[in-house]
């Protein structure tokens, strides 16, 4: 218990900063919910008033004294209005604006995490947790300070009045108030329970839902619609089978608090009603007790009923803070330079490398040096450490052991981002945005012309193919580019790369997926950009590394030949039957 608390607080600790920034609107908010809550407890007092002249001297009750009470008290609602507008509005707003900054931290720290967090992560888990947990996350940032000082205010002012009315029969009230808090906890823990739970499961949906629908040509072409149906079925019920859960803790909270909320109400009547005929309280001071007694409870209502809402956004900062307490795997060391005017020339040292969670080396003490400008191809069997050797290049995966030296400087001295910088990648699954033509070949130059776009494109073969589309480079492409053939997206993949204009160029199998008409195309284009650039080619189809100035055969044992196509196929050996291989099933 005390472990939670701790806990807990560690999170409040964590989530009080984002308030930092908008301090005068929370204090203004505040004010705005003292004066209504001070409005709240003048009308018992003016009822007590009004009763009490009423009981002792009714002569006083003049037309004068009950207008100006009247008016008093309509002022003050006057105000409570302007007070509440406050709150509901720019309250709210404040609470937006605190989410929005969650969000973009968030974000922002979910770009520099790894790929190795990523080979194990949902994404639509991660997506469940930047919108809808820090939907929850407004709605507590704004109600949280405003609810429990609200009602610390009636709770007090509460008992501070009824105590120079009546101690005993404030002293039995208020000693009904810990029993009914300690229920309410209980059935509280259980209910964050449930919500964190059930949060687990809505970011699996999601996953699942974006996995199928992102899969849609897959499912209709192997006819597996039920299939699919099948699995969300199972994930949906795993949903409500937690809902359920959570709703009966929350059936149990609401009504032991209705309970509570009677027993309260019983006692003041019956107590009062005793100590009213022994005339130790009058009239008045009985209806002030009643009203002082129903303002306490709608207080202490509530904030049990903001409970419910406290966990779900206690949930939601936890969830938050998860994600942000993870380390990126790969940081810039302290005294990282940038680089310019990189020629090209990389060297690998004894360069070991294994996955994250496996002890087999993919790599094991490799040696290589690439003079700038050289052009290397990764041919061999798949586990053989070919995309592996091109991903450790830009720092997307970090070496266990030995080093990487771009123009002789480690790369682990390097910033990441002008390191990448230097670096254009051109993959088999080419990954276009949603978004135009226009937009997806700007991603390798932001800030670039429209000049600089056509050019791109016709170097990379893609201007005349763009300018037959609906809209010519203002043409909506679709989601990861759905609306465009497999040969026209490598082409504008390639044409972004062309505009980066990296001297360091990775090609990772960019022709394997294409037809042979398309293959001729994209080949042209990939041998005029990687001209003059030093240039890594992964390929499974040979006939487009013969022109290379070295090809490497890489396999588990590491670089096992080395050469010319010439060379290699004259050594008659590993690389000569793969290429017998390919001709053959070519």
């Amino acid at each position: 218990m005390q472990e939670n608390k701790k806990k807990k607080g560690d999170l409040l600790f964590r989530f009080l900063p984002y308030y930092k920034k908008y301090k005068g609107i929370l204090f203004l908010d505040l004010l705005c919910a003292s004066l209504t809550t001070v409005v709240e407890i003048v009308l018992p007092l003016i009822a007590r008033e009004i009763t009490g002249r009423a009981e002792t001297d009714v002569a006083s009750l003049t037309p004068k004294f009950i207008i100006t009470c009247g008016v008093i008290y309509l002022v003050l609602r006057l105000i409570d209005t302007a007070a509440y507008f406050y709150m509901a509005s720019t309250g709210h707003i404040m609470g937006t604006k605190i989410e929005t900054d969650m969000r973009r931290d968030f974000f922002t720290h979910l770009q520099k995490l790894s790929f190795s967090y990523y080979d194990n992560t949902k994404i639509g888990t991660l997506m469940s947790r930047i919108t809808s947990d820090l939907f929850d996350v407004t709605e507590f940032a704004h109600h949280c300070p405003e609810e429990f000082f609200i009602a610390g205010i009636k709770i007090l002012a509460s008992f501070a009045i009824l105590c120079t009315i009546n101690v005993p029969l404030t002293l039995l009230i208020f000693a009904i108030v810990p029993v009914m808090i300690i229920c309410m906890t209980r059935f509280r823990t259980k209910m964050k329970e449930g919500f964190k739970e059930s949060r687990r499961i809505v970011g699996e949906l999601n996953s699942q839902v974006e996995d199928s629908l992102l899969g849609i040509h897959e499912v209709k072409s192997f006819a597996n619609e039920d299939t699919e149906i099948e699995k969300f079925e199972k994930s949906n019920s795993s949903f409500l089978k937690v809902k359920k859960k959570v709703y009966k803790y929350m059936g149990a909270f609401q009504s032991s608090t209705r309970f509570f909320d009677g027993a309260l109400y019983i006692i003041v009547v019956v107590a009062g009603a005793f100590f009213l005929a022994d005339s130790k309280i009058s009239s008045a001071d009985f209806i002030a007790f009643m009203l002082f007694a129903s303002m306490l409870l709608t207080s202490i209502r509530r904030l049990v009923e903001f409970t419910e809402q406290f966990q779900r956004g206690m949930t939601g900062i936890e969830r938050f803070c998860e994600i942000m307490d993870i380390d990126p795997d790969i940081e810039d060391s302290k005294d990282a330079e940038t680089i310019e005017n990189v020629k090209g020339e990389i060297t690998f040292e004894n360069l070991t490398f294994r996955y994250s969670g496996t002890e087999k080396n993919v790599l094991c003490k490799l040696n290589l040096h690439v003079k700038a400008g050289e052009s290397v191809a990764l041919v061999g069997p798949s586990g053989g450490g070919k995309t592996t050797l091109c991903a450790l290049i830009p720092r997307f995966y970090e070496a266990n052991d030995g080093k990487i030296l771009v123009d002789g400087k480690d790369i682990k001295n390097i910033t990441q981002k002008s390191l990448r910088e230097h670096i254009g990648i051109v993959q088999q699954d080419v990954y276009l945005f949603s978004g135009s033509v226009r937009e997806n070949i700007a991603y390798g130059k932001p800030n670039c012309t429209d000049e600089e776009i056509i050019e791109a494109a016709k170097l990379a073969g893609a201007h005349e193919f763009i300018l037959t589309l609906p809209d010519g480079y203002d043409t909506y492409v679709g989601e990861r580019g759905v609306k465009l053939s497999g040969g026209q997206k490598q082409r504008i993949s390639i044409a972004r790369v062309f505009l980066k204009n990296p001297p360091i160029l990775i090609l990772d199998e960019a022709t394997s997926a294409l037809d042979n008409e398309s293959e001729y195309l994209i080949q042209q284009s990939l041998e005029k950009l990687a001209k003059g650039r030093t240039t890594f080619t992964v390929a499974h189809r040979l006939t487009t590394i013969k022109n290379a100035d070295r090809i490497l055969v890489l396999t588990e044992n590491g670089i096992e030949e080395s050469g010319t196509h010439k060379e290699l196929i004259e050594r008659g050996g590993l690389y000569a039957d793969l290429y017998k291989m390919y001709s053959f099933t070519d």
